[in-house]
């Protein structure tokens, strides 16, 4: 190929093959099939030149950026001397602190085109220091957080907590006796507690009124970390930092037992750039392109590269005091975070997954176990039983109550089970969503504006439903919608997590954040009429139950609907529900009286389980 070949191969995507006008008029069913099937050979079909910009955000600004920053503030030595800082305390403070800075800003995760956010590409710091934009309470009964507009005191509380982290990043040092009683030649200290502790206090104030914002600082690992800083001494510091850790890959380990985790690896391995191979990715199916649930590979993908080694590894690293163990576990972990981040998922969280890799080598290797800084080498066994129960506290009332925790804090990263939503417009109606105060519009308006026909801007967009419906969740929000919009082929279906991106900046994942809060919101904000807008809404599934529990919604009235479906009939069926939609269990509607209702299945005929098999 020509260079000019390459060139242009290099900006153009890989867009589904179909004639645009004529794509757009086929019934959902058809159009989910071909996005599905499109999907397993080229994922998002994104030009590389998106995934050059993240590596080089990642390499420039995250990687050479924060660690100019750390050591330089920190006198722990030239950027390029690597052996003299990779274990400098300090370093490894001001990291996490950078880190968690670019995330509240809006510059880390969920960031750019692959987190539809294509212009502006930044969410963050352009919604959460704008007054008048949507705020959302954590909780209704936390005194003075009414209302759901962003007010001067929220926008001066966040900036405050912005500021608060850039000083403690660059602020020198401070001379900490219980690091010079085990580290005597450390001539950098631990970062400046003043700061660090202003920092806590405003995000807990900034969480108590938006989680949005709380949520995207990852706080349910930094914050933590951040009270390690200032709280403890430094032996006990490391130790819980090792904790914290151990705490997030265990827990992200267990939250993929079920159904869920396989459906995630077949189209996460699709959306790799670093795997060019077609063949490759078809071999994560079943029988491509008659039948694309996970293969025998996908599933010893996610249970055996998944689960045993995000449990087993990080247990051995806690517990072993062999060299060579150690070495071997940080080397395993720091391969799977960077086959994570092969990955672009489309959150894009490559700083989070860069950092624990650096953690593993730092916190296992840097301070080993047999130099003192195991677990059982806590100053008071008391202490550690404390930290441990407060860093599992979340993630066991995540999995057991999903409805009282966001998925982050529940610690259930990539495991597929997560709380999702489908959007749909009547014809014309997504417009009124502009009326939303923003600094953005919506994405197809924004696809729009880069210069996309409007035609190949919906296509695109409907590339997320087609994502959605190879996971479970999305053949169960697929089924809502035949249920109860008749005529859905005539309207506009969008996916909840993209579309939740445009209205408040952020979106990770967690439905929580599109929820009925959300949603309210909008109604008082946009006219809508009843039935120009429904929203199909499920919950996690709880980890000793076998069902989800949906809502439909009606932007206009409220919640119309609420029911359950069995994951394990999701998980069944083709993302293009060639069977019609799967069955549901519905315990209450709106003006029924009835406190259950049998199973229901509109649509097609169930089909036998031979049909199903080979669909």
């Amino acid at each position: 190929m020509t260079p000019k070949e390459l060139m242009m191969g290099f900006k153009a995507a890989d867009f589904p093959p179909v004639e645009v006008a004529e794509f757009l008029e086929k019934p959902l069913r058809e159009r989910v099939k071909t996005l599905a099937l499109h999907w397993v050979e080229y994922g998002f079909g994104s030009p590389k030149v998106i995934h050059t910009t993240y590596i080089l955000k990642l390499l420039v600004l995250y990687v050479l950026g924060g660690v100019a920053l750390a050591t330089w503030t920190s006198g722990a030595g030239a950027v390029w001397d690597v052996a003299g800082w990779w274990d400098e305390p300090i370093v490894y403070q001001k990291l996490v602190l950078w880190t968690m800075l670019l995330e509240a800003v809006g510059f880390a995760g969920s960031w750019g085109p692959l987190a539809g956010k294509f212009k502006p590409m930044t969410g963050g710091i352009l919604f959460w220091a704008r007054p008048g934009t949507i705020r959302l309470r954590p909780w209704r009964s936390v005194p003075f957080t009414s209302g759901d507009r962003r007010t001067v005191v929220d926008v001066v509380a966040y900036l405050g907590l912005l500021a608060a982290l850039f000083a403690a990043i660059v602020l020198p040092g401070v001379p900490s006796d219980s690091l010079s009683a085990v580290l005597p030649a450390n001539t950098t200290g631990l970062v400046n507690a003043t700061p660090t502790i202003a920092a806590i206090a405003l995000l807990v104030l900034v969480g108590l009124r938006d989680k949005t914002v709380f949520i995207a600082a990852r706080s349910e690992q930094y914050l933590p970390a951040m009270v390690f800083f200032v709280a403890l001494p430094f032996g006990d510091m490391v130790i819980a930092l090792k904790l914290l850790i151990i705490s997030v890959w265990v827990g992200a380990g267990v939250s993929k037992f079920g159904h869920h985790f396989s459906n995630v690896v077949p189209p996460m391995v699709s959306n790799s750039p670093c795997i060019p191979s077609r063949w490759l990715k078809r071999a994560h199916y079943r029988d491509f392109p008659r039948d694309v649930r996970p293969s025998g590979l996908a599933r010893v993908m996610a249970h055996v590269g998944g689960t045993c080694v995000e449990i087993g590894t990080p247990l051995v690293l806690l517990l072993s005091t062999n060299h060579l163990v150690a070495l071997g576990g940080a080397v395993l972990m720091v391969v799977f975070h960077i086959f994570i981040t092969s990955t672009f998922p489309l959150a894009v969280p490559l700083e989070w997954n860069v950092l624990f890799g650096y953690a593993a080598v730092v916190l296992f290797l840097g301070f080993p176990n047999w130099q003192g800084y195991a677990v059982w080498d806590m100053s008071s066994p008391w202490l550690a039983a404390a930290i441990i129960a407060g860093l599992a506290f979340f993630p066991i009332l995540g999995n057991l109550r999903p409805d009282l925790v966001s998925f982050l804090p529940s610690m259930r990263q990539y495991a597929g089970n997560w709380a999702s939503a489908l959007w749909a417009f009547a014809p014309g109606a997504e417009a009124k969503l502009n009326g939303v105060k923003r600094p953005t519009t919506n994405q197809v308006d924004q696809l729009q504006a880069i210069g996309y026909s409007p035609e190949v801007a919906e296509v695109t967009l409907q590339q997320t439903v087609g994502w959605r419906s190879m996971h479970s969740q999305g053949r169960g929000l697929l089924s809502l919608l035949y249920n109860h919009v008749p005529d859905i082929d005539d309207w506009t279906v969008r996916e909840g997590e993209f579309s939740c991106n445009s209205l408040i900046g952020f979106n990770f994942g967690d439905g929580h954040l599109h929820g009925e809060d959300l949603l309210a919101a909008v109604r008082n904000q946009c006219d809508f009429e009843p039935g120009e807008f429904i929203v199909v809404w499920v919950e996690s599934q709880a980890i000793h139950s076998s069902v989800q529990h949906y809502k439909v919604i009606d932007v206009a009235e409220g919640v119309i609907e609420r029911g359950t479906w069995k994951v394990a009939d999701a998980v069944r069926e083709q993302p293009w529900l060639p069977n019609g939609p799967i069955p549901v269990r519905v315990t209450w509607s709106r003006g029924s009286q009835a406190a259950t209702t049998p199973h229901r299945r509109s649509g097609l005929d169930r089909g036998t389980d031979e049909q199903r098999t080979t669909a």
